[in-house]
């Protein structure tokens, strides 16, 4: 199933996810819209982030378990909403109360990531009954190009490698390619290239946002 005023920003590290939500808060017209990101701030999030880093040493099948428990509290946690419009739990509520929720990562990331070090089948079973969002923008970019936008910010985390990253390139274009299909059951797919600059790709996906509110 869809949900409706849900929109998901997806693409390899280094690709401007972050920056592209950044922007789209700063538009105007963007009152009723809350931000967020996986893995969430709330504590599942938080032990995620500390398994990123390599703080943390975990199977590559318990990670992909921790991240669907972690996707399961911000879909259909109570919702739960931070200074500066940032939605930390409950994207399920916060979209049945006609607010517009803009996600830096989904499933889709569980399904590139995580199908590479495992059985692709484990993440599958395990986001199956997620919803899907009604718009869903990939940032397209090279591995290198990427990380060499990622090393002039400072640390890597453990899949910011050349390799690891080219792979998971392959793995999210076979994801949209799937999803472009009957799965994503009228999902909105939009490719953009991410070496672009920043203002452009945020006005394409301003464009696409308002559109949808058209519709809506």
């Amino acid at each position: 199933m869809l949900l409706h005023n849900f929109i998901v920003l997806e693409g390899i590290d280094g690709a401007g996810t972050s920056t592209q939500l950044d922007m789209i808060k700063n538009n105007p017209g963007t009152e009723r819209f809350l931000f967020t990101a996986e893995p969430t701030s709330a504590e599942t999030g938080r032990f995620l982030r500390r398994m990123l880093s390599g703080e943390i040493g975990i199977s590559n099948e318990t990670a992909a378990y921790l991240f669907a428990a972690d996707r399961n509290e911000h879909v259909n946690g109570r919702l739960r909403v931070e200074d500066d419009r940032k939605l930390l739990t409950g994207i399920r509520e916060a979209t049945e109360k006609g607010m517009t929720v803009i996600s830096d990562r989904y499933l889709f990331s569980s399904l590139a990531y995580q199908s590479i070090n495992c059985s692709p089948d484990v993440p599958r079973m395990l986001n199956s009954l997620f919803p899907l969002p009604s718009l869903l923008v990939y940032l397209d970019i090279k591995p290198e190009d990427a990380l060499k936008r990622i090393d002039g910010r400072g640390e890597r985390e453990i899949y910011e490698k050349k390799d690891f990253l080219e792979k998971t390139v392959e793995q999210y274009r076979l994801i949209l390619d799937e999803y472009g299909g009957e799965k994503g059951n009228g999902m909105r797919i939009l490719r953009l290239d991410a070496t672009k600059s920043r203002e452009e790709i945020n006005s394409v996906i301003m464009g696409e946002i308002r559109a949808l509110e058209t519709k809506s």
